[in-house]
C-alpha cells in the first residue's frame, strides 16, 4: 500500500505495533520464567498480561478502521527479541542476579520501542482527530511507561543491580 497520507501512516503503524506486541509477548513470558527474583518474575508476568491487553485494544482499533491487525511484520521488534533471547536467555551466567539485571535491560529496550511506537500513534490519532483512538493509545502508552518505571524500581530499589555488582 502506498503511503499517501498521515492516515495511511497511522494505519500502517497500528499494524506494526500489533506485530511488535505479538513478538514481545512470547519473549516476555520466557524472561519471566528465567528470572530468579520473584518480584521481577511477577512483574514480567504482569507485563505479558499488559502486552496482551494492548494487543486486544489495537486489534479493536484495526477492526474499527477495516484493516487486519496482522498486516505488518515489525522488523525492529524482531531484532530486539533476538537480542533479548541472545543476551538474557541463551547467554551463560554464573550468577542469577547478573542474569536478572540483563533480563531487565532487555525488557526495558522492548518497552522503549513500544513507548516510541505508541507515542507516535497518539500524536497521529490526535492530528487526525481520532479522539477515541487517541484515548485508547494513550492508555497503552501510559501502561508502557509504567512498566518501564517499574523495572527501574526493581533494578534499583529492589536491589537486583546491587546484588549483581
Amino acid at each position: 500500500m502506498a503511503m499517501n497520507s498521515l492516515k495511511d501512516v497511522y494505519l500502517d503503524q497500528l499494524q506494526d505495533i500489533y506485530s511488535a506486541c505479538k513478538q514481545s509477548l512470547a519473549v516476555t513470558t520466557e524472561l519471566g520464567r528465567a528470572a530468579k527474583d520473584q518480584q521481577l518474575s511477577e512483574a514480567l508476568i504482569a507485563g505479558g498480561q499488559g502486552i496482551s491487553e494492548g494487543m486486544d485494544k489495537i486489534a479493536s482499533l484495526c477492526s474499527d478502521h477495516g484493516i487486519d491487525p496482522t498486516g505488518e511484520h515489525c522488523k525492529g521488534m524482531e531484532g530486539l527479541v533476538k537480542e533479548a533471547r541472545s543476551h538474557a536467555l541463551e547467554e551463560d551466567f554464573g550468577d542469577d542476579d547478573a542474569r536478572d539485571a540483563m533480563i531487565i535491560t532487555q525488557y526495558q529496550r522492548m518497552c522503549h520501542y513500544a513507548i516510541a511506537g505508541y507515542g507516535c500513534l497518539v500524536a497521529f490519532a490526535n492530528r487526525l482527530e481520532l479522539d477515541g483512538d487517541a484515548a485508547v493509545l494513550k492508555t497503552c502508552l501510559d501502561q508502557s511507561y509504567e512498566g518501564d518505571r517499574h523495572m527501574t524500581d526493581i533494578a534499583i530499589k529492589g536491589g537486583i543491580n546491587e546484588a549483581a555488582a
